[in-house]
């Protein structure tokens, strides 16, 4: 089992962040917001979760331990695949996932690719209380830096026009997060075209 991963991202090839390890490039799928703040070059450690099946086996890498956790917790749930899982932690932060959660905002839940209301709902009612929501984690998430909030905001206003998490995290990884909201989208809107 693979616990963790210590390295240099070495590329980012569509959704996968390549991390290399001694040599050895190991392709991990990563959240929106992970995706966003690794850059190739970066040295980094990652928690990792391993999904091996009878035809591949796939990494997940995350640069919290607690959002693999909370990833862990989601495929927990019954119909909710890792894909879907990691889906679900790029709608927003870790702490605005949980919140989510704890606090039964279905419709937040819903904002996930592929999500529907049934999924949304069983995430809410079988997690609520397993979330682990501590007075911390409340209060870093009120104390959101400025420059997190833009790039939520803009984040979900892109997902909100059909763009996947990733999508839209790449869409504006090359944005400067100090401008307005609305021409960080108009930017990232214009660079897709």
């Amino acid at each position: 089992m693979i616990a963790t991963l210590e390295g240099k991202v070495s590329e980012k090839i569509a959704e996968i962040v390549v991390l290399d390890v001694q040599g050895v490039g190991y392709g991990l799928n990563v959240n929106a917001e992970d995706y966003g703040s690794l850059n190739a070059g970066d040295k980094t450690k990652l928690y990792i979760y391993e999904h091996i099946r009878e035809q591949s086996h796939d990494l997940y890498g995350f640069t919290k331990k607690d959002t693999k956790g909370l990833f862990e917790q989601l495929l927990g749930v019954n119909g909710v695949g890792p894909k879907m899982a990691l889906n679900m932690l790029s709608i927003g932060n870790d702490s605005q996932v949980r919140q989510a959660i704890a606090s039964g905002d279905v419709k937040f839940i819903q904002q996930t690719n592929g999500v529907g209301k049934k999924v949304a709902e069983r995430v809410v009612i079988e997690l609520k209380d397993k979330v682990g929501l501590v007075s911390q984690d409340i209060g870093s998430s009120m104390f959101i830096g400025e420059s997190q909030l833009l790039v939520d905001e803009a984040t979900q206003a892109l997902i909100s026009l059909g763009y996947t998490a990733i999508d839209a995290a790449k869409a504006l990884e090359p944005i400067d997060p100090k401008l307005p909201t609305e021409e960080r989208i108009k930017k990232a809107l214009s660079g897709s075209l």
